[in-house]
């Protein structure tokens, strides 16, 4: 017997149950699948909420990178980033100047010598934050949450 058939027969054999146990089944089968079905949707609505922060953080190192050190075009570009209520770029940008080693930036005087050799960089980093409130309470989770994201450009 193929598959379908054995569909078509299954569901045959559901419609034709005249005792009720295939109600209380369709009941039970439907309830759990929902208590399944809600929590996933709404874990992933709070994901693509932090995807949402960490693309505002990019689109202000971004609009630096291109267009220059300016705090409140910066912060505007990450208010504006996305159309989440709760956005915000806290804390405010910050400049520094700095040089890259092993994969890090450490802080030194603008215009200093590197380790490397090189002039010490312009850095902007940039932040940004959102709260994202769960439908529901979960073992493990706060609600609301609060959702960061940070990024560095450098611009010089």
């Amino acid at each position: 017997m193929s598959v379908l058939a054995k569909l078509r027969h299954g569901w045959r054999r559901l419609a034709r149950g005249a005792d009720g146990a295939v109600s209380v089944e369709l009941g039970v089968t439907i309830s759990l699948l929902t208590a399944l079905v809600i929590p996933m949707v709404d874990i992933g609505m709070g994901a693509y909420t932090q995807m949402q922060v960490q693309n505002a953080a990019q689109a202000g190192a971004e609009y630096a990178a291109v267009s220059g050190w300016n705090s409140a075009n910066v912060s505007t570009a990450v208010t504006g980033a996305t159309g989440l209520s709760s956005i915000s770029a806290s804390p405010a940008p910050a400049e520094t100047c700095g040089c890259i080693t092993s994969g890090s930036i450490t802080t030194v005087t603008c215009g200093s010598t590197c380790a490397s050799g090189d002039t010490a960089g312009t850095f902007v980093t940039v932040n940004a934050k959102a709260q994202y409130t769960t439908l529901f309470n979960y073992p493990g989770l706060t609600s609301p949450m609060n959702l960061t994201a940070q990024s560095t450009v450098r611009i010089k």
